[in-house]
């Protein structure tokens, strides 16, 4: 045990709820998001209303927006990009990401995230 509370040990009741651009799915979780392209600078940020947005300065031409979001996203997180792929909106300012792996440990990484940015 490492001595850092788990959402693992805690009863069902005591679990947070998850963030609202969040949801798990079998195989991971798809997260929901907006994306700002050709942007200033590169920011991830989790507004007020709970809606996740993300800005990058790639170009919205030949994927390179969308490239650009899995990579903050992998960076954000610590996951890796293989673990992520564009579901729906690939052409859209509103993305659907999915992002493969444990469910229960994606969420407590993405919380554990926006407890620090959010």
């Amino acid at each position: 045990m490492s001595g850092r509370p788990s959402f693992a040990d805690a009863p069902l009741s005591a679990l947070p709820p998850d963030p609202a651009f969040l949801r798990r799915t079998t195989g991971g979780v798809t997260i929901q998001l907006r994306v700002q392209p050709r942007a200033r600078r590169t920011a991830l940020e989790c507004t007020a209303q709970g809606a996740l947005k993300a800005a990058v300065t790639a170009p919205p031409e030949d994927g390179k927006a969308n490239d650009a979001v899995v990579a903050l996203l992998a960076q954000a997180w610590r996951l890796p990009k293989s673990t992520m792929a564009i579901v729906r909106g690939g052409t859209a300012r509103e993305k659907t990401v999915g992002v493969s792996g444990e469910p229960d440990a994606l969420v407590e990484r993405i919380v554990e995230w926006m407890g620090k940015h959010g």
